[in-house]
C-alpha cells in the first residue's frame, strides 16, 4: 500500500471521527434529565447556587457556544471537568485504560486462539461428530447475552462453589505479603469477567473462520496441492489457512475497538473498574464531558483498528495491494 493510499485513509479516519464527535455531543443532550438535578440534591440549594454551577460547568451558554468551547478545548488536549468526580476527565479517564486494556487484552488472546483453532478443526472434519459438537457449543456461546452469561457463572463459581470472588479487581483492605501475592488475588478477580467476555468471542471466531476455511478448502488450488500429494497439515498451514484468515483480520479489529465499549455489561456485573463501569457511571450521572470523553476514545479505537485492519489487510494479500 502506497503512501498516499494510507494518507488518504488517515484523512478519511480523522473526518470519520469528526463526524461521531458532533453526534456524540448532540445525543447526550438529548437524553432525558439534568445533570444539575443530579449534582444539586441538596434541598436548601438556593437558585443563586444552581445558577452559579451552571455557570461554573458553562451549561448557562447555547449548545452552539458550548460545542465550540468543548471543541477549541479538545484541540489543546482538554477533554473538561467531570461533573460526578470533579476532576479533569483525562486523569479519570486514564485511571480506567488499565484495567480494562489487562481484561480485554486476555479476553481477545484466548478467544483468538481458541476461536481459530476450533474454526480449524470444524471446517477440516466438515460433518462429522467433532463438527456438529464444536458448531452447536460455538453458537450457543456466540449467542448468549453477556450480561446473563456474567450472571450464571457468578452463581456457579462464586456464589455456589466459592471458587472466584464475585466482584472487584483486588480483595478491599487485604494487605498482601509481596508482588506474587498480590497478582494471584487479582488473578482470581479476573477469572470471570475475562471468561464471560472470552466466550462470546471464542464463538464469533470459530464461526467465521470455519465458514471462511470451508469455502477455501473447495477452491481450485486446494484440490491441485492434494493431488500433488501434500500432507494435510502442510496444506492447511500453506494455503488454507493463511487465506481464510484474511477475514478474520477484519473482525478481529473491529472487535477490538468495538469490545472497549461492549465491557459496560461485563464490568457492571463484576464491578470491574474499567472504562465500562466509568462509563455506565457517567451516564446514570448525565456527565457530559465524561461521556463525550470516554465515546471519543472508543472512536478512536475503532477508527485506528479499522485502518490497521486495512493495512495489514493489503500486506497479507497481494490482490489488495496491487
Amino acid at each position: 500500500m502506497n503512501k498516499a493510499l494510507i494518507g488518504k485513509k488517515l484523512f478519511y479516519a480523522c473526518i470519520t471521527i469528526l463526524i461521531v464527535l458532533v453526534f456524540n455531543y448532540i445525543l447526550f443532550r438529548v437524553i432525558p434529565g439534568d445533570p444539575l438535578a443530579m449534582m444539586m440534591r441538596n434541598p436548601k440549594a438556593t437558585p443563586e447556587m444552581i445558577e452559579g454551577i451552571r455557570a461554573l460547568y458553562g451549561l448557562d451558554q447555547p449548545w452552539y457556544a458550548q460545542f465550540y468551547i468543548y471543541f477549541k478545548n479538545m484541540l489543546s488536549g482538554d477533554l473538561g471537568m467531570s461533573f460526578l468526580f470533579k476532576a479533569d476527565v483525562t486523569g479519570v479517564i486514564g485511571g480506567r485504560i488499565l484495567p480494562t486494556l489487562l481484561l480485554v487484552g486476555l479476553a481477545e488472546i484466548i478467544a483468538i486462539f481458541f476461536g481459530i483453532l476450533i474454526g480449524i478443526i470444524a471446517a477440516w472434519k466438515r460433518g462429522s461428530k467433532i463438527d456438529v459438537a464444536t458448531l452447536g457449543f460455538t453458537l450457543v456461546t456466540y449467542s448468549m447475552p453477556t450480561f446473563w452469561l456474567g450472571m450464571v457463572l457468578v452463581v456457579v463459581f462464586s456464589v455456589g462453589l466459592h471458587l472466584f470472588p464475585t466482584s472487584g479487581m483486588i480483595t478491599p483492605g487485604k494487605s498482601f505479603a509481596g508482588t506474587m501475592a498480590m497478582l494471584s488475588d487479582l488473578g482470581r478477580h479476573l477469572v470471570l469477567p475475562m471468561l464471560t467476555l472470552s466466550l462470546g468471542l471464542v464463538g464469533e471466531y470459530a464461526l467465521t473462520m470455519r465458514n471462511t476455511l470451508i469455502d477455501v478448502l473447495s477452491e481450485d488450488y486446494i484440490i491441485t496441492a492434494k493431488a500433488k500429494g501434500f500432507s494435510n497439515s502442510y496444506i492447511l498451514r500453506r494455503h488454507a489457512v493463511p487465506n481464510a484468515m484474511l477475514p478474520m483480520i477484519t473482525i478481529i479489529a473491529i472487535n477490538i475497538g468495538f469490545i472497549v465499549a461492549g465491557t459496560i455489561q461485563v464490568e457492571t456485573i463484576f464491578s470491574w473498574p474499567g472504562l465500562g463501569s466509568l462509563m455506565y457511571e457517567a451516564l446514570k450521572a448525565r456527565d457530559y464531558p465524561l461521556l463525550q470523553g470516554v465515546f471519543l476514545l472508543v472512536t478512536v479505537c475503532v477508527v485506528i483498528a479499522n485502518v490497521l485492519a486495512d493495512i495489514t489487510y493489503s500486506y497479507i494479500d497481494p490482490r489488495v495491494r496491487n
